[in-house]
């Protein structure tokens, strides 16, 4: 067996540049397998050496069956101590014919086009800068008309989708068609704005600094109505809002907070839990059977929802935030929010069907605030941090029952508390 010395291999007899005239420097055929068909083709190799370059192998596989053909080259030195980059400013028609020996490791970008190609998703390559680029228009008029006919199709309604609409401002809205029942196929999620949110819409700068944090004395805040400058959720003009702690007997600590608006009047409260996320969540269920009910005192987090099986009605958890109201209050805000205040009941969007649904859906929601529906309400909040007044306590209130249940995981994925740590967090 004969064994090829490095300084032929290196420049020698081996690697040749390209000439049309030497007989010698012709590529070796070898039959081989088409990856197509699975018949046989021809596979041509030609060791090569690109002029003040390096030394390359370059193959093409060519099927006479089914006239897949694949092109490809690699390289035929080891890898260079150093990684290198090229940075080419092609001005003119003539740098498109410059060569070019793309091995499979490199990256391909265009800045300008805000263009890149990754490492390893494409095969070595020998051609111009033109020939590099041909292929891509291919590529690229490829993807643009699988994407055309795939939006196509969920224009028309053949195939199933999901729509995002991420708000940071909170003003967009996505109509619910089977209010006021629960649909289904859609969830709503608030969240709270990062700083750099907050920047992009104006309401407050980057680079602001934090305000001075209050005193941790709890003794204190319990005494004291706690006033912090915001800015309106309506018209954005700066507002300022009240917060106190409250101790509700018979149940906890929560946190209210009230903003007035002096330029448009708008006003808002919302209520937060002063303590952690219960180990089981609540379900509170009262049986309504006199008017008088409405009176009684209510605490709503933001993660509890609001049933009336006799309506076929549920509200989710984040649809009108925390509140601390009556029983009364709170059913004037969902009417408020379902019928007053939506906003494919007036206009173009509005059709006679859907304002005469909601329309009666209202007339219900009066009825039950005189007394003259029987019906349930049901208070269900998996952090177990909602509220409803017992007006028989410290005895049990015949009307009213208070469910304890271990949550799902998909309540806790959505409390955040799947992913929660807090012992050995350090590790």
């Amino acid at each position: 067996m004969s064994v090829i010395a490095e300084e032929n291999v290196r420049g020698g007899s081996v690697f040749k540049e390209i000439d049309a005239d030497d007989e010698d420097s012709q590529p070796t055929e070898i039959e081989s397998l088409c990856m197509n068909c699975y018949q046989n083709g021809m596979t041509r190799i030609l060791l090569t050496k690109i002029p003040f370059f390096k030394e390359i192998i370059i193959s093409s596989f060519t099927c006479p069956n089914c006239s897949w053909s694949n092109t490809e080259i690699q390289s035929a030195g080891r890898i260079q101590d150093q990684g290198i980059t090229y940075t080419l400013h092609v001005k003119s028609k003539q740098d498109m014919n410059r060569e070019v020996v793309k091995a499979d490791s490199a990256t391909t970008r265009i800045p300008e086009l805000d263009f890149e190609i990754p490492p390893y998703t494409q095969k070595g390559s020998l051609s111009t800068i033109e020939g590099l680029l041909d292929p891509l228009f291919t590529l690229i008029l490829l993807n643009i008309s699988e994407f055309i006919d795939k939006l196509k199709k969920l224009k028309e309604g053949e195939s199933g989708f999901t729509l995002v609409i991420d708000d940071p401002s909170g003003n967009s809205f996505v109509e619910n068609p089977f209010a006021p029942q629960k649909d289904e196929a859609l969830s709503v999620c608030n969240y709270t704005r990062t700083p750099q949110q907050d920047a992009q819409l104006g309401i407050k700068a980057e680079d602001e600094q934090e305000e001075e944090k209050p005193s941790n004395d709890i003794d204190s805040m319990r005494n004291e109505v706690l006033t912090f400058n915001t800015n309106c959720p309506e018209c954005n003009a700066p507002a300022s809002t009240n917060m106190k702690l409250v101790q509700i007997p018979h149940f906890k600590e929560v946190i209210i907070m009230a903003t007035n608006c002096d330029d448009c009047g708008h006003r808002t409260n919302e209520v937060k839990s002063g303590g952690a996320t219960e180990e089981l969540g609540t379900k509170i269920t009262l049986h309504l059977t006199d008017v008088s009910d409405m009176s009684r005192d209510l605490l709503k987090s933001e993660t509890c929802s609001i049933l009336i099986p006799e309506l076929e009605f549920e509200l989710g958890m984040a649809a009108v935030g925390g509140k601390f109201t009556t029983l009364e209050g709170l059913l004037k805000d969902i009417k408020d929010l379902i019928v007053s205040k939506n906003p494919f009941t007036c206009g173009d969007s509005s059709t006679s069907d859907r304002t005469e649904k909601l329309k009666l859906f209202g007339q219900k929601i009066d009825k039950i605030m005189a007394g003259d529906m029987d019906v349930h309400i049901v208070l269900d909040d998996p952090a177990g941090n909602s509220y409803l007044q017992n007006v028989y306590a410290p005895d049990p209130d015949p009307e009213m029952t208070t469910e304890k249940y271990t949550r799902t995981f998909e309540q806790n994925e959505d409390l955040g508390l799947n992913d929660m740590k807090t012992e050995g967090y350090q590790e």
